[in-house]
């Protein structure tokens, strides 16, 4: 890592050097960042990304750390934090009447409880199956994130992100691209920086009830209780995940402290103080032996970082 640019970063302020990165995951694991930036908004955002690009350094932007498992050994790179920063535009909220319809608008570290919060509140209906996602509206956007038949891809209506130089570009529904748990921002390199998502007015009563409904039913079907990072694996088309794991024989499998849950087996869970590469070893047991029993290849839905 060039010392020029490290201490182009730290002169700019919002910068800690070796940052322990368990408390910025979900999964409560993992070792430090060599430096850890929190730029306060776009701006700084680009100025950061421009000086990097122009010295090859590498970097990670983090958001909710809800899909993410971080090395034991840490990242050696530079982390971009824009998902735990609640003085900066990107944890910004903000709505609008559009015709009959409502715009909301949201920095990338927007969590999506916020954005369903702010939803029933306005009796705005469209986002009641994603509330309960554990992620930041940036995060979601990167992997067209879904739950229970609905997906952002449902709702999205614009969007800005930057691309590795800082430039700025508009995000449409068609040039987003999105499918199944994903979208054209990974193709294309680019970092979201903000999400409008377009409501329309509902039932105070029926979205009220629908929230609750689905939170009732993550807390009876997923291990809400332990750390996880939500669903491990992406679903096998014509298949689940999940069962195909418990048809293999590994619900309550362990690996040190991290284990397949006994509630859901499509959710490793970290419910005994385990280390990352505990849950990185649990993974791909499950992957080796779920396609040694089925021809399967189950293909995680969270993101590594570091060296395991």
């Amino acid at each position: 890592m060039n010392p020029d640019v490290i201490r182009k970063i730290i002169h700019a302020g919002n910068v800690a050097e070796d940052k322990p990165l368990s408390g910025y995951t979900t999964f409560l694991v993992g070792g430090p960042a060599r430096i850890f930036v929190t730029p306060g908004n776009e701006a700084e955002l680009a100025d950061l990304l421009k000086l990097l690009s122009e010295n090859s350094e590498d970097f990670f932007i983090l958001g909710n750390g809800s899909n993410l498992l971080v090395s034991d050994r840490g990242y050696s790179g530079i982390v971009i934090n824009l998902g735990r920063n609640p003085n900066g535009t990107f944890s910004e909220i903000s709505y609008e009447q559009a015709g009959d319809d409502v715009l909301i608008t949201a920095g990338a570290g927007v969590k999506m409880g916020a954005i369903g919060k702010l939803a029933e509140e306005l009796s705005l209906t469209g986002f009641e199956c994603l509330s309960g996602i554990p992620g930041t509206i940036g995060g979601a956007c990167v992997m067209n994130a879904g739950a229970y038949g609905g997906e952002l891809k449902d709702v999205f209506y614009r969007g800005k992100a930057l691309d590795r130089h800082g430039n700025i570009i508009d995000l449409t529904p068609e040039t987003m691209n999105f499918g199944y748990r994903r979208s054209s921002v990974s193709d294309r390199d680019l970092i979201v920086t903000q999400a409008v998502i377009r409501l329309t007015k509902g039932d105070p009563a029926k979205i009220h009830e629908r929230m609750q409904e689905l939170s009732s039913r993550r807390r009876e079907k997923q291990p809400l209780e332990y750390p996880s990072a939500g669903s491990t694996f992406k679903r096998p088309e014509g298949y689940f995940a999940g069962k195909l794991i418990e048809d293999s024989g590994l619900r309550g499998y362990r690996i040190g402290g991290a284990s397949v849950s006994t509630k859901h087996c499509g959710f490793v869970v970290n419910d005994r103080n385990a280390c990352a590469e505990d849950i990185y070893q649990l993974i791909c047991h499950v992957q080796d032996k779920v396609f040694r029993d089925t021809g399967v290849r189950l293909e995680p839905e969270i993101r590594f970082l570091g060296e395991f």
